[in-house]
């Protein structure tokens, strides 16, 4: 039997690349001498049991069913921090899953997702575990997986270019549309590829080429968006140009703080499916909006936090070598915790009379006693009025004098020396003012430390030149900026007895820390309330500046008078505003018109409309109801792809198949034109099958289309809807020509117009004589073709009764009318019945 040990089977850990911390009691650690990743050192290693032993594992799995899945994990560094990859690969089972996601401090969703994987060996690169350096991920996952063996591989083999390389050679073709889904996803490819490295390692072998299930799995609770779709709906990346604001991250985006502005992004990009949760978030939206005090105290309070995440991640890493800059970050760095402790009681106060149960939440989190016990050790070293102020030269008196008096007496020397020697700059400026009677006064800049400024016009100066003595002269519009020799070497003693101050300050810093280190975990929680608190008012605040409303979480998905959200931003006025209605018997939509008519903006508006209410945002419309959807799918765009070697055609039959493959009846499929990279039949034909298999799904599809063959499928099945955006026709003063004017606005029926192509051919300056010979070919070939399914009136019943029975469901099912309104809703729903059943003579079967 197999017991996952602590004691590590490898004296010196730091000297190897692969190391292992966990041994195996008995003989089955065995030597590896040279192995690839582990750079020709031979490796002393608790061998990863392959096959038949038990193993304990922290999930508490009974013995029998032994663990045997291997998860590489990868978390991005600096501004990506919060971003993971993970790749698991099970030995007993040739499938790979990847997965990546963002995760806030707490990384509930990575130590979730390893719970579900109860894995046998987890692998880290060697920089997230670093002793003394260690990430908080690593150090949580080594805390929640005790008895999982640890392995450390090199940085290097984190290689997403190889990992998409190893996917491309052993993934099986059945499911390649893999690629679509992680070309982009750096993180888990990298994971992938140190993965596949290491088991090919261990195992001593490698997969057949094309042999394995590779698949991407978005995070638990929250809804899959495929990075095509995001890139589709320009959800935080605009398409045109990516510094512009107009997506849907800009147009919510009133963060105050970095946290919270990274916590809406990755809202958005992973929506909430609980819909509990999404009503507890509307619940705290709608308060904010009706108690103006609330709004304003919350925001007031909110806007003064630095960025608590990266805060914390500084203070918990203890640098390995001190230098006067670890010692004056590590200073800055208490400042900061001193200035962000102090607004907890603040904000507290700003949310005592708040009535939402989330914010009663956050508030008895703020509760918490480690806040004051932390703020207490503090000022016990640190003066009360030190605090986080802008400016660097102010910023470094608040760090030179941030300890108290009296702790440290060669402090308190330093201290004076160091006041002495900028009195002593002053005093020196103001007599060169005197001496040459010019109007100097002292400046300060982190680079150059104090030199001199002056407003002058050159013609004050004698012979249009300054004084000799001063040396470096910068001089931009009227202001010089110089120094001089007396200057420079004060500047000097001024920095040497900052490096006294400094380290001494350090050394009393670092023992406050190490006291503070037990409570540090109340922070995690504050930076979480923060951020959270602060995508809210953002929330709350985009609402002010547009009429939106709150939605609401039903089987149907029903918007009235909905409009787009980032049209109306760039149009600067409220866009033409338009119904959606689908339900579980009218699932399906298409959608046509001519060209421009506003097919595809409105179909991208009903995506981040259904976006916007799953991550607790008011929505842009009159009234809404929403189906929540787990994935979103989109089929956008005609272009073709020259990286991946894809024509327009096949990438939309790639974008299609992932969809297919993927989809369930909780999603939401919006499909922009499909079938237009080939010849029209074919095209027709591709449409119609995709139509049939996504008919059978209770999904909610949109489809928008030019081939009106398809407009006729609702004759064969009761869930289609038609509708078209309609034109009119307005004639020109001159008469002779007709122009296409566009209202923007969905009616139910299919389109009537006939060879729009045509019309907006004319609108393109194409030569006339082209036009005319293109209207006489298409006549022609209308002629041909035209021969149209006509509805039975067999079939018009069947339709009728169909939607009389859907009807009855949803008003059975969510109807809050009283006994009198129900009356009178079922009689119009009988006439409406009778009215579009055709007459079939004297009987009447109702």
């Amino acid at each position: 039997s197999y017991f996952g040990d602590k004691s590590s089977c490898v004296e010196n850990a730091n000297t190897l690349n692969l190391t292992s911390s966990s041994s195996v009691r008995g003989l089955n650690s065995t030597c590896i001498g040279k192995t690839p990743l582990s750079s020709s050192r031979s490796v002393c290693r608790s061998h990863t049991p392959l096959m038949g032993y038990s193993v304990t594992s922290s999930s508490g799995v009974s013995a029998h069913s032994v663990a045997s899945v291997i998860v590489a994990v990868v978390e991005g560094r600096g501004l990506a921090r919060g971003e993971v990859g993970m790749a698991s690969i099970d030995l007993k089972n040739p499938e790979m899953i990847l997965s990546q996601f963002a995760d806030n401090t707490t990384y509930a969703k990575v130590i979730t997702k390893l719970k579900i994987l109860t894995p046998l060996e987890i692998i880290m690169s060697n920089t997230a575990c670093d002793a003394g350096n260690t990430t908080k991920l690593f150090s949580l996952i080594t805390e929640h997986f005790k008895n999982v063996t640890f392995t450390t591989v090199q940085r290097k083999y984190f290689n997403e270019t190889k990992g998409l390389e190893y996917i491309e050679q052993l993934c099986a073709s059945e499911f390649s549309t893999i690629f679509m889904e992680v070309q982009s996803k750096y993180y888990c490819l990298a994971a992938a590829s140190a993965l596949l490295k290491y088991v090919e390692f261990i195992q001593n072998s490698v997969y057949a080429p094309k042999s394995l299930k590779v698949r991407f799995q978005g995070s638990e609770k929250t809804a899959m968006i495929d990075s095509s779709s995001a890139q589709n709906l320009e959800l935080v990346v605009n398409n045109r140009d990516s510094r512009n604001g107009h997506t849907l991250f800009g147009i919510l985006n009133y963060t105050k703080t970095p946290g919270g502005s990274r916590r809406l992004r990755s809202n958005i990009l992973e929506p909430l499916v609980d819909a509990e949760t999404i009503n507890m978030r509307l619940d705290c939206v709608q308060e904010l909006l009706q108690d103006e005090e609330l709004f304003f105290g919350l925001q007031a309070v909110i806007s003064k936090f630095l960025d608590t995440e990266q805060l914390l991640s500084v203070l918990v890493q203890i640098p390995k070598q001190d230098t006067v800059k670890t010692a004056e970050s590590k200073i800055t760095n208490l400042i900061y915790l001193k200035h962000t402790l102090e607004l907890v009681e603040p904000l507290k106060a700003a949310l005592r009379s708040c009535n939402t149960q989330l914010l009663k939440a956050y508030y008895n989190s703020l509760e918490d006693t480690r806040f004051g016990i932390i703020l207490e050790k503090i000022t016990t070293v640190i003066n009360d009025d030190t605090r986080y102020t802008k400016g660097c030269l102010n910023m470094r008196t608040q760090k030179c004098y941030a300890v108290k008096p009296n702790i440290n007496e060669f402090l308190d020397i330093a201290r004076r020396t160091y006041t002495e020697i900028v009195d002593d700059i002053a005093g020196m400026i103001t007599q060169l003012a005197e001496k040459y009677n010019l109007p100097m006064k002292t400046s300060f800049s982190s680079a150059r430390g104090f030199f001199i400024q002056m407003n002058a016009d050159c013609s004050t100066l004698p012979n249009g030149q300054l004084p000799s003595e001063f040396t470096k002269v910068t001089k931009m519009k009227n202001t010089y900026s110089f120094t001089s020799a007396d200057l420079i070497k004060m500047n000097e003693r001024c920095q040497e007895s900052l490096r006294e101050i400094y380290h001494m300050t350090y050394l009393i810093v670092c023992k406050l820390l190490n006291e503070i280190y037990e409570h540090i975990h109340c922070l995690y929680k504050l930076s979480d309330i923060v951020s959270m608190l602060d995508m809210l008012l953002s929330f709350a605040h985009a609402c002010t500046l547009s009429d939106y409303v709150r939605p609401e979480f039903t089987d149907t998905l029903a918007i009235k008078q909905g409009w787009h959200p980032i049209l109306e931003k760039i149009a600067m006025e409220k866009p033409v505003a338009n119904n959606t209605y689908l339900t579980e018997g009218n699932n399906f939509v298409i959608i046509t018109g001519p060209n421009m008519s506003g097919k595809s903006t409105y179909l991208k508006q009903i995506a981040l409309c259904q976006i916007m209410a799953q991550i607790g945002s008011y929505v842009p419309a009159e009234y809404c109801s929403f189906r929540i959807a787990e994935q979103i799918f989109t089929r956008i765009g005609m272009d073709d792809d020259i990286e991946t070697n894809a024509s327009t055609f096949m990438k939309e039959m790639k974008e299609i198949t992932y969809i297919i493959q993927n989809a369930n009846d909780k999603s939401l499929i919006i499909i922009d034109e499909l079938g237009r990279g080939t010849s029209a039949e074919e095209g027709i034909g591709i449409c119609y099958a995709t139509c049939e298999y996504l008919l059978n799904l209770k999904a909610f599809t949109l489809f928008a289309t030019h081939f009106l063959e398809l407009c006729h499928i609702d004759a064969l099945y009761p869930n289609v809807e038609n509708y078209h955006f309609e034109v009119q026709h307005v004639r020109s003063s001159a008469g002779n020509k007709e122009k296409i004017a566009y209202t923007y606005t969905l009616s139910k029926g299919y389109t009537e117009e006939k060879n729009y192509g045509l019309k907006a051919a004319e609108v393109s300056s194409l030569p006339s004589s082209i036009i005319l010979d293109a209207k006489e070919i298409t006549n022609h070939i209308a002629k041909q073709i035209l021969h149209r399914q006509k509805s039975t009136p067999e079939m018009m019943k069947q339709r009728a009764v169909y939607h009389l029975a859907m009807r009855l469901v949803q008003t059975a099912r969510n109807s809050r009318l009283d006994s009198d309104s129900l009356r009178i809703y079922l009689k119009g729903l009988k006439k409406k019945y009778e009215a579009s059943c055709p007459a079939p003579g004297k009987s009447d079967e109702q």
